[in-house]
């Protein structure tokens, strides 16, 4: 079948090039509900909403992964600010907070803190520890790393077989640069690309940051895990939906076909491009659930993710898992 008839080559961006995250700006929270606003169209009818002092506030709890007492966080509208306030509470410069696992304070991939937080979700705050410089030699052209962020301008090793022979490398370590070039505020799928552009058969430096560990967590070497075989993210009744654009959302925790749909696209994402990401999963498979053919999915990932340049036999696998995954074909 071909694909990609009349596709755009060149879509809008996916984002604006902020320093941090410039896919997951324009967290807003807003209250479900008629009282609530964020509906569509003119005015609405009967009562207005409640002064701020008196609407619900969302309020998660937080503690550095290595040991602290623990923080209250609230009141955070993007990413960005949500490390924010974790580094404010534990009165620590911003840029020293990593990234954030959900419910454990293990450097536990399948735990990471991506699109969506549960409502009784406890957050931990992994900070910058030891940094280190590597020498790696490409041998084959796919390195074997796959590579995710944090949502704030870190890239960082989600997993990959070259840790097993480097012993320096580590799931959770941040890559700060490249043979001397930094790689901060670049997204997971930049990183990514550069690491598969490198020669074959040459010698590479790694700059790593790895998150500093309690006692208990310094002989452990987690090889990530894939999404799945853990136990699931959220304990509450709903989630608090991190949008690449427009307001954050509560929402009811996704269908058993969204989460399926989602865990069988982000296999591929990392098949075909060395990253994973549940967030942009999440987006693909709300993109194509409802399209009729791969072609209508293809255009709209152009219009959403013209920044990815999916190749069309990607799109066409994407396509074949949701509609696995919609017929409970799993």
């Amino acid at each position: 079948m071909p694909l990609g008839l009349g596709r755009r080559k060149k879509a809008p961006p996916l984002v604006e090039n902020e320093e941090a995250e410039p896919g997951r700006g324009g967290l807003g929270v807003g209250e479900p509900g008629p009282l609530g606003g964020g509906g569509s169209g003119g005015p609405q009818m009967g009562l207005p909403p409640p002064p701020p002092a008196l609407r619900p506030r969302l309020v998660f709890h937080t503690q550095l992964a290595h040991g602290s007492p623990t923080g209250r966080i609230e009141g955070f509208t993007n990413v960005k600010e949500l490390y924010g306030k974790i580094a404010e509470a534990f009165r620590l410069p911003t840029a020293e907070v990593m990234f954030c696992t959900l419910n454990t304070h293990k450097v536990d991939m399948d735990k990471l803190l991506g699109g969506q937080i549960g409502l009784e979700d406890f957050i931990f705050a992994h900070v910058k520890g030891q940094r280190k410089e590597v020498e790696v030699f490409k041998s084959e052209d796919a390195l074997g790393l796959t590579i995710t962020d944090n949502g704030a301008g870190y890239a960082f090793i989600k997993e990959g077989s070259v840790i097993d022979h480097i012993h320096l490398i580590s799931v959770g370590d941040m890559i700060e640069a490249i043979n001397g070039q930094s790689l901060l505020g670049c997204r997971h799928y930049e990183v990514a690309r550069l690491l598969k552009e490198l020669p074959r058969g040459r010698t590479f430096t790694l700059k790593l940051t790895e998150p500093r560990k309690a006692f208990d967590m310094i002989s452990q070497r987690s090889a990530g895990g894939r999404p799945g075989s853990g136990p699931q993210l959220g304990t509450g009744r709903g989630t608090l939906r991190l949008r690449s654009r427009g307001p954050a959302t509560v929402e009811d925790l996704p269908s058993a076909f969204e989460e399926k749909a989602i865990e069988k696209v982000d296999d591929l994402l990392e098949s075909y491009m060395g990253i994973r990401d549940t967030e942009l999963a999440a987006t693909m498979v709300e993109l194509g659930k409802d399209k009729r053919n791969p072609d209508e999915l293809a255009e709209a990932l152009d219009e959403r993710l013209g920044d990815f340049a999916f190749p069309d036999e990607f799109v066409f696998d994407v396509w074949g898992a949701i509609g696995d995954a919609k017929v409970g074909r799993y």
